[in-house]
């Protein structure tokens, strides 16, 4: 019992240290809406080793110390049961489908609900895919990533990741293909799709990653709760194929580079079994 009250003292701690660390970085600064000045294209004179050095205001694309995506690798994740699991409260609203050049965004109109994290809520304000994913799990890329991006009332944000492996047909990307057709090629091209129930997006798994990072395109602001889902989904080679050739750029994938961990760490959420 005493060894138990001890774990938990230090499970409280390490938590309580990690959400301050968390509320510490605040990001405020929204991604880029279009893709004018920057690619995927690494070897390319705007390729994502240069980002930093096209604009200053893009300066923590080549010199933050707290980057997105990340390689999810077991040496330097921690367990931790404390940090609860996603409350999430999400509904139907009004949303627009739209590309954006670099990859293809679903906008919402209206109020799709929240999540709760660290007693804040984040508001659910857009989506977007990217191929193959961004963030890697002990060095393995998968082969999509959603990212759903949520900001709260004094404008911090919280990205929640899901990761995808070829298989069976997503489901509620089945929903957006043909709108995508409508927008194929057209760059700042949208189309309104009605009412978008975010609820139909499939977790599978109540675990999930969590770290602190930035956003993963230009201008790269750090302070950004990123939450990624353990489950690996499964989308279909075809959406994939559909999802690329929608955007017009000249690049086969739309995926940053991981980048360097640097001294954070990395929280797992993974339900307490009963009993324990």
């Amino acid at each position: 019992m005493a060894d138990h009250s001890i774990r938990l003292m230090v499970h409280s701690a390490f938590v309580v240290m990690f959400v301050l660390l968390l509320q510490s970085h605040i990001a405020i600064s929204q991604e880029v809406d279009e893709e004018l000045e920057f690619s995927y294209q690494e070897g390319s004179e705007a390729g994502p080793e240069h980002w930093g050095h096209i604009h200053k205001d893009w300066a923590a694309c080549g010199n933050g110390r707290m980057q997105s995506p990340v390689d999810l690798s077991d040496e330097r994740v921690r367990i931790l049961p404390l940090l609860g699991r996603l409350r999430r409260s999400y509904r139907p609203a009004a949303a627009v489908l739209r590309n954006r050049g670099h990859d293809i965004m679903l906008r919402f109109e209206g109020d799709a609900g929240s999540v709760r994290i660290y007693g804040s809520e984040y508001a659910l304000k857009q989506l977007h895919w990217h191929s193959p994913s961004e963030h890697t799990i002990n060095g393995r890329r998968f082969d999509m990533e959603l990212h759903m991006v949520h900001q709260s009332a004094d404008n911090r944000t919280a990205v929640v990741g899901i990761l995808y492996t070829f298989g069976r047909r997503e489901p509620f990307l089945g929903e957006m293909e043909r709108y995508m057709e409508m927008i194929t090629d057209k760059h700042e091209a949208e189309e309104e799709v009605g009412m978008v129930d975010p609820r139909k997006i499939r977790r599978g798994s109540r675990k999930y990653y969590r770290y602190m990072g930035s956003l993963t395109t230009p201008p790269c602001t750090e302070g950004v709760v990123w939450t990624i889902i353990n489950k690996v989904r499964t989308v279909s080679r075809e959406q994939v194929r559909l999802l690329r050739e929608a955007v017009d750029d000249d690049s086969s994938r739309n995926a940053r580079p991981t980048q360097e961990i640097n001294d954070r760490g990395i929280g797992l959420f993974r339900p307490r079994r009963k009993g324990y």
